[in-house]
């Protein structure tokens, strides 16, 4: 018996295979280093507007590899093409990886047809955010909703994602909204599919 109990010795770091196991990053570090790009940005930028985009930004690099990376591992190099399977492919596999569970809802808008909805009661990135009075209205989720886009995008989906935070009655903090706005071309694609 050749090389029995003898491993294979690679010796390029490209040529190893990409493991399946649990890669977990300590959420003190995740913290640490989501405040630093925060607190960067927030030098760089003139209003709040900028900064959320600045964010969002940051979050598209970060889906655009989040799906090549999935779609190696999970689903052989296959692809969603329809608009159903992207999105549940976002709400469950991309979230789960992401953030270590489902998204808590996944919903359909009720008054426009291209709208969908990613609800989470309390995501990682707006967890431990203290916001200034003199930035209200700013909302880490722009960094997460940014990372959806990119899976979208780059799967072939178009798409306007905006974070928001909608308030939940009986609770101090407020739930975000992922909201997602369809490019005409998808729907109509998905039309064509039936």
């Amino acid at each position: 018996m050749i090389g029995v109990g003898k491993m294979k010795q690679y010796t390029n770091v490209l040529d190893r295979p990409l493991s399946k196991g649990k890669q977990e990053v300590s959420l003190s570090a995740f913290a640490f280093l989501f405040s630093e790009l925060v607190q960067y940005n927030q030098t760089q930028v003139d209003n709040i507007a900028e900064l959320e985009r600045r964010l969002e930004d940051a979050g598209y690099a970060v889906g655009a590899r989040v799906l090549e990376l999935l779609c190696h591992r999970e689903k052989g190099n296959r692809r969603e093409t329809r608009l159903l399977g992207i999105l549940s492919f976002v709400h469950s596999t991309v979230w789960k990886v992401l953030f270590g569970k489902v998204a808590d809802s996944l919903e359909k808008g009720t008054e426009h047809e291209d709208e969908y909805m990613i609800s989470e009661k309390e995501l990682l990135v707006n967890r431990f955010i203290s916001i200034p009075k003199d930035m209200g209205t700013f909302n880490c989720g722009a960094f997460v909703a940014g990372i959806v886009r990119g899976v979208l995008d780059n799967a072939g989906f178009p798409a306007v994602v905006t974070a928001h935070f909608v308030p939940v009655e009986g609770q101090q903090r407020p739930r975000t909204t992922i909201l997602i706005k369809f490019a005409e071309e998808v729907l109509r694609r998905e039309a064509r599919l039936g």
